[in-house]
């Protein structure tokens, strides 16, 4: 189906209005874009259950403040990522969105919240972080503040300040660190894991898996984001070489997850799903490769990806809590 003959869909603002304070906190949390917390939740639980199998201690308490704290940064980024696209002009321009995956969450387009409301649920949002990380500080020590630090300025500078890591071809790096090595090993050393190797090598298949949503999402902005100076992979080297960034990313990430096994660090059958995943990546990176030709087959694409994050993740938390039950 073209995709000429689908007009781009937007939240409606009378599913929003409203005074009280269940319909501002629904504004408040439909603005997050809560559909991709699974790219900082599983990450977050993944490295728990390295932690758990590495570490001699385990605690529920620091688990709870790991996930508070990665879920707001993600959200604030979320947020703050929809202030700074409004002001560039890539989210207003944007007629080859593909709602709710793409084209940011619409809520400034559509009148729902304001700008320096999205703004102030953003900072309220870092705020939380910060006193989740301030507990972990509590029980875990200073080494805390560097994780924190480093995803706060990741999730910030992606779409804001003088540096705009999206603008300059360096957002799809950024999302790969944010959602995969800071999640990843911050939660698995909370835990008492150490951070080595073995852990550095754990945490990249899931922030690969993270960045190929973003990276295949930035496929139907590409018109609006190429307009706004946003250099994006995509708009700076097209659907071709997209589509084999996005099936190296996840055949790495499979290789990966074969080295662990063959090295004992996961079980021997840990990269039969990752390997599996491999089909379903082959079919979405066809579908990059066509682009917003075919609406309904970007779309199909957009949630393979993000089902391949998903699985893979779930699937690993799974083999290294194996590791820790057998």
């Amino acid at each position: 189906m073209s995709s000429e003959t689908i007009r781009p869909t937007n939240p409606v603002p009378e599913e929003f209005a409203g005074a009280s304070f269940p319909r501002a906190f629904k504004r408040a949390f439909h603005a997050t874009r809560p559909k991709f917390f699974t790219a900082s939740i599983l990450p977050v639980v993944a490295g728990t259950a390295w932690g758990a199998l590495a570490g001699t201690t385990f605690s529920w308490y620091v688990l709870a403040l790991a996930l508070v704290a990665t879920v707001c940064v993600h959200a604030a980024s979320n947020v703050l990522n929809d202030v700074g696209d409004d002001q560039i002009g890539t989210d207003p321009r944007n007629e080859q969105r593909i709602y709710p995956f793409t084209g940011g969450s619409r809520f400034i387009q559509t009148g729902i919240l304001s700008p320096q409301s999205m703004a102030r649920l953003g900072i309220s949002l870092i705020a939380i972080a910060s006193i989740a990380g301030l507990l972990l500080l509590i029980e875990r020590g200073p080494m805390v503040i560097a994780f924190g630090i480093a995803g706060i300025l990741l999730g910030v500078l992606y779409s804001l300040g003088p540096v705009k890591l999206a603008s300059i071809g360096l957002g799809e790096t950024a999302v790969a660190i944010a959602f995969g090595v800071i999640p990843v090993t911050g939660a698995a050393w909370l835990q008492g894991a150490p951070i080595d190797a073995s852990l550095l090598l754990f945490s990249i298949p899931i922030g690969l898996w993270v960045e190929n949503i973003l990276l295949i999402n930035e496929v139907p902005d590409m018109e609006a984001d190429g307009a706004s100076g946003k250099r994006t992979f995509p708009v700076r080297f097209g659907l071709a070489a997209t589509a084999n960034l996005y099936l190296a990313a996840n055949v790495a990430a499979a290789a990966i997850v074969v080295l662990l096994a063959a090295t004992g660090r996961l079980p021997m059958l840990t990269p039969l799903v990752p390997l599996g995943l491999l089909a379903l990546a082959f079919k979405a990176s066809k579908g990059i490769r066509v682009g917003m030709a075919d609406r309904s087959v970007m779309t199909q694409s957009i949630e393979a990806t993000l089902a391949i994050q998903a699985i893979g993740s779930i699937w690993l938390t799974g083999c290294v809590l194996y590791g820790v039950w057998f």
